[in-house]
């Protein structure tokens, strides 16, 4: 069986948020999904009792029924989902699904800024994509969002402040509108910004604390998503660093991606071995790491709430293995397989049908991965300070 897909996204955001995960974080996307390429099926995770799952046979029937009354499929197919529990069953129309993938391959439609809770609770920008259209806007890394077409958006939870962003199936395109009441110190300004297809960048790598300690330093590798080639983007910068220097691995604010990437960079620091293992209709799986890793350099991962699915796929397989030192806050927890199928009409169904877990056989779902360091402010400080310790040069 080929490897499980890995999408996350809080139930309410299933159209529009669902589409997020692959959008590399990029609030201004949509974001909150964890995705596999086609085929594949996220791993599962027995943390409490399997979560409720949508009939695919019921789904399916509801969706063929309301075509031939000349209805929408799509609609009809999502009422049984709703109706199920299925937390993150997702039902979407052929434009959204066909979205969905490109940003797998690595491209979205949004206006390219990322986005975190700030330590007081309000949402602040963390990443702006240059040459996007909230760089041309002026928009920069700590501006607070307080409005998305005039809807208050401080006190939302990020996923649902992405979904805002990206818009609904009719507004999420290129070309559209989208108002954001922005916030600067003092002063408050309103921009409106036209949503763009935008390359992902869900891969960045520099060098930090060089300064401090000599030519080696360490290397700082920020994996926005895990989008098609991010896995060996991670690997290359691995190979790549100077001898000597440590990796802070920065998966905060990931939603997940594709689960064959994750196991590419969870495999740039293991040789060989298990990286999780997964179950699809009650049937077991595992997923294994390649050989020839570099297991000897210093390694921390940085988390928080927003490091979902595949990221904490390879959170807890570093973790589990003694292979990283994990520093930040609580994951989100989103350890459960998806499964997509076509319906009549082109609309494709995703529904759950398993869960993942770590190395040691701890469940992630609705859990989240506990780092081995909590951290509420300062983390990547102090995980610079940690990977100093562990002879990381930084």
């Amino acid at each position: 069986m080929s490897d499980p897909e890995c999408r996350v996204g809080p139930r309410g955001l299933r159209r529009g948020a669902a589409l997020t995960l692959v959008f590399a974080g990029v609030l201004a996307t949509g974001a909150a999904t964890g995705a596999l390429p086609h085929g594949q099926k996220q791993q599962p995770v027995h943390t409490r009792s399997v979560a409720a799952t949508a009939d695919g046979d019921e789904v399916a029937a509801a969706a063929a029924d309301a075509v031939a009354d000349g209805k929408s499929g799509t609609e009809a197919a999502e009422e049984v989902v709703s109706r199920s529990g299925d937390r993150w069953g997702a039902v979407y129309d052929e434009r959204e699904y066909q979205e969905f993938e490109q940003a797998l391959d690595g491209t979205y439609t949004g206006v390219g800024l990322a986005a975190r809770r700030s330590a007081d609770g309000q949402v602040a920008v963390s990443r702006v994509q240059p040459g996007s259209p909230a760089d041309r806007a002026g928009i920069r890394s700590g501006d607070l969002l307080r409005t998305v077409d005039g809807r208050r958006v401080d006190r939302l939870p990020v996923s649902d402040v992405v979904a805002l962003l990206r818009g609904d199936r009719t507004r999420a395109k290129a070309g559209s509108a989208v108002s954001l009441g922005v916030r600067r110190g003092s002063a408050i300004r309103t921009e409106t910004l036209r949503r763009a297809r935008l390359a992902v960048e869900s891969v960045t790598v520099r060098r930090i604390g060089a300064e401090r300690s000599g030519p080696s330093g360490a290397v700082l590798i920020e994996v926005g998503s895990f989008t098609k080639g991010s896995g060996a983007a991670v690997r290359d910068a691995v190979e790549g660093a100077p001898a000597g220097a440590g990796v802070l691995l920065d998966l905060r604010g990931n939603p997940g991606g594709l689960v064959t990437e994750a196991v590419t960079a969870a495999s740039a620091f293991l040789d060989g071995g298990l990286v999780a293992t997964y179950d699809v209709h009650g049937e077991q799986h595992a997923l294994y790491a390649r050989s020839g890793g570099d297991t000897e350099r210093p390694v921390v991962v940085l988390v928080d709430g927003g490091t979902m699915s595949a990221a904490e796929l390879v959170t807890g397989a570093l973790q589990d293995r003694g292979r990283a030192v994990t520093v930040g806050s609580q994951t989100f927890g989103k350890g459960s397989v998806q499964m997509p199928s076509k319906l009549a009409g082109g609309s494709v169904a995703e529904l759950t049908v398993g869960h993942y877990r770590t190395p040691a056989g701890h469940g992630v779902d609705g859990k989240g991965i506990t780092p081995d360091l909590a951290v509420s402010s300062g983390a990547e400080e102090r995980a610079e300070t940690v990977l100093s310790g562990l002879g990381g040069g930084s």
